[in-house]
């Protein structure tokens, strides 16, 4: 008998069912009142350890048309909580010798040489110069390359088209100089993944993360099974009160079509589980079950501020690593969370964060479209005030 496994076996069963129902009383109730209060129609919220999960729970309804109650294995449109996965590809690729963050994007992608930038704009008058340097891949892994952003012709658009599209628009500013969130540059990084690996960027994240990390519920095209546990989005209706549901405009045209454009900016569906999975793996220095995705220095490198006194993000107190936004001051919303914190919030009000000095990652997935700010909600705030509060240590 071999009794260190059984042990072993015990051990993660028994932070698998954890915490008390006290606890997880606690965190679903203050959810429930977002629920009764109209702000949303359901949520799932998710707290792990690095080595299993401590409270996973579902409140209010995934459906408010048909009744259907909101699962804890519910599917939700991700948004831009895929940017991270994204940089994970590029670290791993640098990890392999394969390219540099410090390469030009015109290394890898040559329709980028010679682009202008925009020196002055005017009703009637552009002026364009030369920038000092060109983009950089970390420019793009930081949101401070300054990409134009083009419209995506049509749904099966290829990221090779895009990214042709985003090299011929002029610069927005001095690459380097300044934040400026871009969808544009996480798009480039995909291609740029796809140059480099050989592989189509689904494929890639499909055979590097998703597989490993046993993320069954996580993809750009949902199947027609997974299609039925998607919870539906809202908006708030600001005549009479009630949430009206509303379309993902981020992944047009049928779910299930794979040719629809897989974007490493946004196009992930997921679910709870799945992307704590991620915030384990990174949480535990690039390992999870005994497989190693990145090695521990890159997952500092990407986990900690490299965007200098550059103000960075949509709350105070943020600064930028590789991928990530990182608590720099702990402040406002994010008060609950240490110093150091990093995670990613998505279009409508999705949030995930690791806190490694609590080794804890928070998940909260809701579908909720048209809040002022979805980094600085209420109900965020909310959630991590009570699980970094109650969550064991």
């Amino acid at each position: 008998m071999n009794l260190p496994r059984i042990c072993l076996i015990l051990s993660f069963a028994a932070l698998s069912t954890y915490p008390a129902p006290a606890w997880a009383d606690a965190v679903s109730r203050q959810m429930e009142q977002f629920v009764e209060k109209g702000v949303v129609s359901g949520a799932v919220t998710l707290v792990a350890s690095k080595s299993g999960i401590v409270h996973w729970e579902a409140v209010g309804k995934s459906d408010l048309a048909s009744g259907r109650s909101m699962k804890k294995d519910d599917l939700f449109w991700i948004a831009s909580m895929t940017k991270p996965m994204t940089a994970i590809c590029v670290l791993m690729l640098q990890e392999e010798g394969k390219l540099a963050i410090d390469d030009p994007v015109e290394k890898h992608l040559p329709e980028f040489k010679n682009q202008w930038m925009i020196e002055q704009k005017e009703a009637n008058k552009l002026t364009l110069i030369r920038p000092k340097r060109p983009v950089t891949v970390r420019d793009l892994l930081m949101h401070t390359g300054g990409l134009g952003d083009v419209k995506s012709p049509r749904v099966t658009s290829t990221l090779a088209e895009l990214a042709m599209g985003y090299a011929r628009e002029a610069l927005q500013f001095e690459p380097g100089s300044q934040w400026r969130y871009s969808n544009a540059g996480i798009n480039t990084l995909g291609r740029i993944v796809e140059v480099v690996s050989g592989k189509d960027f689904a494929s890639f994240i499909q055979e590097r993360i998703f597989d490993p990390l046993q993320m069954r519920d996580t993809t750009f095209w949902p199947t027609e099974e997974q299609s039925k546990r998607i919870a539906k989005s809202y908006k708030l209706n600001k005549e009479n009160g009630k949430l009206d549901e509303t379309v993902v405009y981020f992944t047009e045209g049928p779910l299930t079509d794979r040719r629809r454009t897989p974007f490493p900016a946004g196009g992930l569906y997921s679910s709870a589980k799945d992307v704590a999975r991620v915030y384990q793996m990174m949480l535990n220095g690039g390992a999870l079950e005994g497989k190693r995705l990145l090695k521990p220095e890159t997952v500092t490198l990407m986990t900690t501020t490299q965007s200098g006194d550059i103000k960075t993000g949509f709350v105070d107190g943020m600064s930028w690593g590789l991928g990530f936004q990182v608590v720099r001051e702990p402040q406002g919303v994010t008060a609950a969370l240490s110093k150091g914190t990093f995670g990613h919030g998505g279009a409508f009000a999705t949030q995930s964060w690791g806190d490694p000095q609590k080794g804890l990652a928070y998940v909260l997935l809701i579908q909720r479209a048209g809040l002022p700010n979805g980094d600085d909600s209420e109900i965020r705030g909310e959630f991590q005030k009570v699980a970094a509060e109650l969550a064991p240590k």
